[in-house]
């Protein structure tokens, strides 16, 4: 079960039971001495509860123990159809591996900045976004969270949610980067789209660089 947690990404003991083929109570009390161990944490999503490893150092120690044994591990492939895997709407801001990716993007280039459970944006995040039409100033004096990591369902890896990741997505709704698909919480990412979001990850990328 821990092996499974290498890749970063965060599962429920269910998924983790099922994986280690044992019983959902016996997962259950194993994850109670690996928490009481410092080796996992606890992340709850509403009604989700997931698990992933606690840091980079207990990551390194599985890592070594595997090359000791021999054992290869196999990765973890979710059940979610493809398009809502891809791009999704999760509330109302962004999800799936389009919004993770660029949720790194802007860590990566240090638009946003850590600070406790949330993030601040910075100056050079400030400037970015305010060039793509945000307005941080109306964005935070609402009355909700500002920027925070929203854990993602089906990539089980960060994106941004809050006020500022509503924000984004709208802008990328009204610039034409993503569309929202009928009936569904899927969303379209448009070839326009896909340049831009391809030319912010890329480093020191910016989101308004791409044709």
């Amino acid at each position: 079960m821990l092996c499974s947690l290498l890749d970063g990404c965060a599962r429920t003991a269910t998924e983790l039971a099922a994986l280690a083929d044992i019983g959902a109570s016996s997962a259950s009390a194993h994850f109670a001495r690996l928490r009481a161990q410092g080796l996992v944490e606890l992340a709850v999503q509403g009604k989700h509860r997931y698990y992933q490893l606690a840091d980079a150092d207990v990551a390194q120690a599985l890592e070594a123990l595997l090359v000791v044994a021999g054992v290869p591990r196999a990765p973890f492939k979710p059940a979610t159809p493809g398009p809502l895997c891809h791009a999704r709407t999760c509330y109302d801001h962004m999800a799936g591996t389009v919004a993770v990716r660029l949720h790194d993007a802007m860590l990566a280039q240090r638009w946003l900045q850590p600070d406790g459970r949330d993030y601040r944006v910075t100056p050079a995040g400030a400037a970015a976004l305010t060039s793509l039409g945000l307005d941080l100033g109306a964005i935070g004096r609402q009355r909700r969270r500002h920027a925070y990591a929203c854990l993602d369902w089906s990539a089980r890896r960060p994106h941004l949610g809050g006020a500022l990741g509503a924000a984004l997505l709208q802008c990328c709704l009204q610039h034409g980067w993503v569309e929202q698909q009928l009936d569904s919480r899927a969303l379209r990412v448009t070839a326009q789209g896909a340049r831009r979001f391809d030319a912010w990850c890329r480093p020191r990328g910016r989101l308004a660089d791409a044709a």
